[in-house]
């Protein structure tokens, strides 16, 4: 029986991975090979054009998506972490309002979002730049976070917080010095979502920043989309390279990630 439960797990892993594999395989096929049929399911006389491509046309792109990226945690924990502490320890007049206000945003539809701040941006100034993008991104951000946040802090005993209070600490020492640091695993694992959220983001970067000088990689993935032309070998390559940092985040973060999700759901 256990056997065949890991063959159907194995299975099933590679039915999911399919699509990385395929992915990994067109990024080294030649122009002239894509229609050949049946494919080649390995890449036969494979190129390296693809990522020749990459490293001369994309590598911009990819730096304006880590900026944003990275500005987009930093003003995701920088709303969130006051917010759930608030939320949790200080218990303000219609905490639970706002909460339930905070669920209802994450049902909103991006395009709708998009088509505001649109708007907004227009009449600001600021459509078509990074921050306007980092701003967008961070709505989608900020709730999720202060959900999380909020869910562990109120896990944190009240002895740790009045023993802060009896050496003299005020409100924002306590926060700083004790909430933060205990926080440590929600900490990263809203920073993981939140950078992944504006790292693949397409719906905000398409809609406020396309005529922009700098636009994150997945408007620059899709520049390589034409009605006459499509360089899937360059596409694959650049998806490719796009995946790694995300990756390479998930795989350092996992177990900081599993702890800080799971956080508060049981009471000691």
């Amino acid at each position: 029986m256990r056997r065949l439960k890991t063959a159907i797990g194995l299975v099933l892993t590679a039915v999911m991975l399919f699509p990385v594999y395929w992915m990994i395989n067109v990024s080294f096929t030649r122009d002239q090979d894509m229609r050949k049929s049946p494919p080649n399911w390995f890449p036969v006389d494979g190129t390296l054009d693809g990522y020749r491509t990459v490293l001369d046309q994309q590598l911009p792109y990819l730096g304006v998506s880590l900026v944003v990226g990275l500005g987009t945690v930093a003003l995701t924990l920088l709303l969130a972490a006051p917010a759930a502490y608030s939320l949790a320890k200080l218990r303000p007049r219609g905490g639970g309002a706002l909460s339930f206000v905070l669920l209802i945003a994450q049902m909103i539809p991006g395009i709708i979002m998009a088509m505001g701040f649109y708007a907004i941006f227009l009449s600001t100034g600021v459509l078509n730049t990074v921050p306007g993008v980092i701003v967008a991104d961070s709505t989608l951000a900020v709730p999720f976070a202060v959900l999380i946040l909020t869910t562990f802090m109120s896990g944190i005993p009240e002895e740790l917080l009045q023993a802060a209070r009896t050496d003299g600490a005020g409100v924002v020492r306590t926060f700083v010095s004790i909430v933060l640091p205990v926080s440590r695993n929600s900490i990263i694992t809203v920073s993981l979502f939140a950078f992944l959220w504006a790292w693949s983001d397409f719906v905000f970067a398409s809609t406020l920043d396309q005529g922009g000088d700098h636009q994150p990689i997945t408007l620059g993935i899709y520049h390589y989309i034409g009605n006459n032309n499509q360089e899937w070998n360059a596409i694959m390559a650049t998806a490719v390279i796009a995946s790694i940092p995300a990756t390479i985040l998930l795989v350092v973060a996992q177990r900081y990630v599993a702890a800080g999700v799971t956080a508060g759901a049981v009471k000691d």
